[in-house]
């Protein structure tokens, strides 16, 4: 009788680990069909993109890239002006952005009372929230005209004369441009780098931190010392999470850039970004090379984002080695 419970034991045992290793190879394919579908959409979307914009690549070689022509009752394009538009724009945006995400969530888990975490963690994910056009609708009839009367006149004035940097500050205060469309989207990434600095710097270790104050650290001291060295890698991922949304943002922009295709030094005048100049002129595209030239600076704007990405995951790997993780 025991040998026969003991051979019904080892059967149901062997029949659970062939339906255990069954279920086993059913999950491990379709998760991995899930890693799969990310990549074939990504190569599509750059398939479906370099196609598109191929007329135009065949037709104006590498000037397309350097050239400054965009005409189309001519059929002459040229991508330079947007190109410029859009890393001036992230750049100011980050420049701005990035110091003030840095003390909200410095202030958030370091130094506000309890509290007023909740309130503050509550406006941030709701600033998040806020649909692009809405701030662009924002930016162009509140933020713009408040810029054009007050902030723009200050910083010619006071700017403007200087030597070099003075360059940046010079023209007529319109309101809308280049410095306007930077701090727009330096509002709108605000909430996304700081929500990830907040939630990182609250997982920091509570013992590193108590040892660090009873050697007599100040709280800048744990900050500078503690807490972003051991988040520091998060906290870059953070950082360019906030650049690639800069990099691809479209409607805001769009409402205060200005939309016009030259080239200025100065952070006052309007110009134009691949975003805004795609969302503006794809209903007018009424030709082939139109359209290919859009098509090929969405391409364009794609392959930025790709190498920014790719250049912070190669920064996440230094820094990781670096900690030896």
């Amino acid at each position: 009788m025991s040998e026969a419970m003991a051979s019904l034991s080892a059967s149901t045992a062997g029949v659970k680990r062939r339906d255990g290793a069954t279920g086993d190879r059913i999950f491990y394919w379709m998760v991995f069909g899930c890693g799969l579908f990310v990549l074939a959409a990504l190569l599509a979307a750059a398939i479906s993109m370099a196609w598109g914009g191929a007329l135009a690549f065949r037709t104006f070689g590498f000037g397309f890239l350097y050239g400054t022509e965009w005409d189309p009752v001519a059929q002459q394009f040229a991508g330079l002006v947007p190109i410029y538009g859009t890393l001036v724009t992230s750049a100011l945006a980050m420049i701005i952005g990035v110091p003030i995400s840095l003390g909200i969530a410095v202030f958030v888990t370091e130094v506000a009372p309890r509290w007023l975490r909740g309130p503050i963690g509550g406006a941030i994910e709701l600033l998040a929230g806020i649909p692009s056009i809405i701030y662009g609708m924002w930016g162009l009839f509140t933020f713009a005209p408040f810029m054009s009367d007050y902030v723009q006149p200050a910083l010619i004035d006071w700017l403007g004369p200087l030597p070099v940097i003075g360059l940046l500050f010079t023209g007529a205060p319109l309101g809308i441009g280049m410095l306007t469309s930077g701090i727009v989207l330096a509002i709108m990434i605000i909430p996304y780098i700081s929500s990830v600095m907040r939630d990182v710097f609250l997982v920091v270790p509570a013992p590193l931190k108590e040892s660090a104050y009873a050697l007599g650290s100040t709280k800048w001291e744990v900050v500078r010392d503690i807490v972003i060295p051991h988040t520091r890698t998060a906290v870059v991922g953070g950082i360019f999470l906030g650049l690639g949304r800069a990099l691809g943002e479209t409607m805001a922009v769009t409402f205060v850039l200005g939309n016009t295709h030259n080239i200025a030094v100065s952070l006052m005048e309007p110009g134009n970004s691949i975003a805004a100049a795609i969302a503006n002129e794809f209903t007018e595209a009424d030709t082939d090379i139109y359209l290919s030239s859009l098509i090929a600076l969405g391409f364009i704007l794609f392959v930025v984002t790709f190498i920014v990405l790719a250049a912070a995951k190669i920064m996440l790997l230094r820094i990781a080695r670096q900690k030896g993780e």
